[in-house]
């Protein structure tokens, strides 16, 4: 069957999309960056959506057009030269996942989408079981841009003479208001940060070092933070903050 292939195909080919997913993923590109990407899914989207309302056992073919995917990443996985190496092609896959493949599914709002995007999520799981990739929409995505998430970062870059759209902020934001909460539970730490950021900044500006400790800061946390952002470890990076965080509460705030 012509439009089972390529559907399948298609498939397939969604996972050399983005090259590099991180780096286009800021609220400057990041509209454009979907737009492109979306276009380049339609026929794939198409076809599922007509044999989804064809075919005798749809269940069956969405799962077998997710596993074309999630195939298709575990083969690039296992390309990576060495263990670090395949972290980093995964890393990429899950922002891939996380900021272009889930939200086009859900963007197509087609009968076969929210069943498509399931069906990846199972599969992706089983085949990644360290990941927690949570489907999110263009919209909620788009929405996490207009966010201001960096009480901490903001008051270290402050102490520096850095602008609020120097680099390091800029990057840490994109990190945040995207990746972070695309993950699961995401959206909770979050809430925690809001909830308790404000408060440490205020206790340590109350501090006559408060210099001192927010250069201690950088040099303990941000600046390994936007290290790792920068060579693809992001999961790395949002342990890390949680633990600054937790560090700075305890020792400024309860």
């Amino acid at each position: 069957m012509a439009g089972y292939q390529t559907a399948f195909e298609s498939m397939k080919g969604l996972v050399a999309l983005t090259e590099n997913p991180m780096k286009s993923f800021n609220k400057n590109t990041y509209a454009q960056t979907f737009n492109h990407v979306y276009e380049q899914m339609l026929p794939a989207f198409d076809a599922i959506e007509e044999l989804y309302k064809s075919v005798g056992e749809p269940d069956t073919m969405i799962s077998n057009m997710a596993a074309a995917f999630v195939d298709e990443a575990v083969s690039c996985v296992s390309k990576g030269k060495n263990r670090r190496e395949q972290e980093m092609i995964q890393m990429n896959l899950n922002m891939q996942l996380a900021v272009y493949v889930y939200p086009s599914i859900l963007h197509y709002r087609g009968q076969s989408s929210q069943p498509l995007a399931d069906a990846i999520g199972v599969q992706w799981k089983k085949a990644f079981p360290k990941s927690n990739v949570s489907q999110a929409t263009v919209d909620s995505i788009q929405d996490g841009f207009k966010r201001k998430f960096c009480y901490i970062t903001t008051a270290v870059c402050r102490t520096f003479g850095k602008p609020d759209d120097c680099y390091e902020l800029s990057l840490l934001r994109d990190y945040r208001d995207g990746y972070l909460a695309s993950q699961e539970n995401g959206e909770e730490l979050i809430r925690m940060y809001y909830d308790q950021a404000p408060s440490i900044v205020k206790h340590i500006d109350r501090r006559d070092n408060a210099s001192e400790i927010y250069r201690s800061i950088w040099d303990t946390y941000l600046s390994e933070c936007i290290g790792m952002i920068e060579n693809g470890e992001l999961e790395n990076c949002r342990d890390l903050y949680i633990r600054m965080v937790e560090d700075l509460r305890k020792e400024y705030f309860s």
